[in-house]
């Protein structure tokens, strides 16, 4: 669990409403999210996680409320103002680039952190060499921390379920981001392989000084790792705060834990 003292808001979801025609996704949602914290977001299918993803990474606009990030109201900015502001995602079908090689993958991630136009860099003018030499060195390095290095040449779409869920990752931390989304990164994953799971995101967390958030339909990863939970349901926040206190919540109960 948590142990830093630094207890500083980094993101902070004001009343955030999201509505689909005559469905409303997400209703009148308010958090806050902790710097250096794992911030875990569970509720039955459904229940509007990802759809709160898409909201904090700006893939769809609210409909009302406000995402506050670092004392800066986000909620109007495009998906590339986000990531650049320090967001990175990852998804809960993986979208990576299957023709391309892991390191190719991973390099795409570092674009928001490079100088160079097209034309500099098809013509090899500077700074692009220099760039280019300093992405692929970063990229090495990040596949080495996933333990894909030895697959660096490998095309993505050989890879099995596991290893291109770690990839993903390695491609959102080339984004240098300060707030990890994770959705679902345990999906498909066995008991063995969801502990290994957990102790990665953990280091993660401690190697890079992250804020992570992750939405995860296992119940006990969740428990067992995140700091606090929030828990949805029909859209609506039925229950935030530690992992005790929101395990015994008669309402995430009956909603959820219940059922699972």
């Amino acid at each position: 669990m948590q142990t830093a003292d630094n207890n500083s808001i980094v993101l902070e979801a004001k009343s955030l409403t999201r509505r689909f025609g005559g469905l409303v996704a997400v209703n009148n949602v308010s958090f806050a999210v902790k710097k250096h914290e794992i911030f875990g977001l569970i509720g039955p299918n459904g229940a509007g996680k990802t759809t709160l993803f898409n909201l904090i990474t700006a893939l769809i606009p609210p409909s009302s409320g406000e995402l506050i990030y670092q004392n800066q109201n986000i909620s109007q900015l495009r998906p590339h103002k986000i990531a650049g502001l320090g967001i990175a995602r990852t998804f809960q079908n993986i979208r990576l680039f299957g023709e391309l090689s892991a390191l190719e993958n991973v390099i795409v991630g570092r674009h928001l952190h490079t100088n160079s136009s097209m034309i500099k860099g098809v013509l090899g003018l500077p700074p692009a060499p220099s760039e280019e030499s300093k992405s692929r060195q970063q990229a090495l390095e990040l596949l080495e921390m996933v333990g894909l290095s030895d697959r660096a040449q490998e095309k993505a779409k050989n890879f099995a379920y596991g290893d291109q869920r770690r990839l993903e990752i390695a491609r959102a931390l080339a984004l240098e981001p300060q707030i990890l989304l994770l959705d679902e990164p345990a999906a498909g994953m066995n008991p063995s392989e969801k502990q290994q799971l957990s102790e990665f995101i953990r280091n993660l967390r401690e190697r890079f000084n992250l804020t992570i958030v992750l939405i995860e339909h296992h119940v006990p990863l969740v428990m067992g790792l995140c700091d606090r939970i929030a828990v949805l349901d029909f859209g609506q926040l039925i229950a935030l705060g530690e992992p005790a206190i929101v395990r015994d919540d008669p309402a995430v109960i009956e909603a959820y834990l219940g059922n699972a």
